[in-house]
């Protein structure tokens, strides 16, 4: 992607209206697709980035297809260039020390305590987990010094509370070096 400003996404509940809503957001305004996909279990996600207003737009009509089919759904503007390597799994992290990881019941909640966290604290996003094999749930998982990932995790766990989609949070101050390999 080149630069953004913005990013959308809705979760919904089945894959044709999802499939459908797809169709209608990039229809709606000039936005760009970074993710329209199926995820477990038979949920379908669409992702758009572009200029806030276009973002807006176009997730509000996504919206409207099926009230009832949509789990979750986010806009977020001025958002944070990591959240995107993050998402794609292309983060290049040097420095491996503690680690954080945040676990949500939906892929947008896990998206926005992302961001939330790498806005609030000096660390490294080192992936975005959507869904595929994790029953619906989301996770996170980022690398910093040990207070800076206290505070991240703290920071984006509360994103997740109060959308009432947080599953836990644990922090390992100092990981085993094979536990990073394996995870990332």
């Amino acid at each position: 992607m080149d630069k953004l400003t913005a990013i959308g996404l809705i979760e919904f509940s089945n894959i044709h209206t999802g499939i459908e809503a797809a169709d209608a957001m990039l229809k709606t305004a000039a936005v760009t697709p970074f993710c329209l996909k199926t995820i477990c279990p038979g949920k379908f996600i669409a992702g758009v980035s572009g200029e806030i207003g276009a973002v807006k737009s176009s997730v509000d009509t996504g919206k409207q297809i099926n009230t009832t089919a949509v789990v979750d759904c986010f806009t977020i503007p001025n958002v944070h260039p990591d959240v995107v390597a993050a998402l794609s799994a292309c983060t290049q992290i040097t420095q491996r020390k503690a680690l954080g990881v945040i676990e949500t019941f939906s892929v947008a909640s896990a998206i926005l305590a992302a961001d939330a966290a790498v806005k609030a604290a000096a660390v490294d996003l080192l992936e975005i987990r959507t869904a595929l094999g994790l029953g619906g749930k989301g996770y996170v998982l980022l690398t910093g010094d040990v207070g800076a990932v206290e505070a991240a995790v703290a920071t984006g766990q509360e994103c997740a509370r109060e959308r009432g989609l947080l599953v836990g949070t644990t922090v390992l101050p100092r990981p085993d070096p094979v536990l990073f390999q394996q995870l990332v």
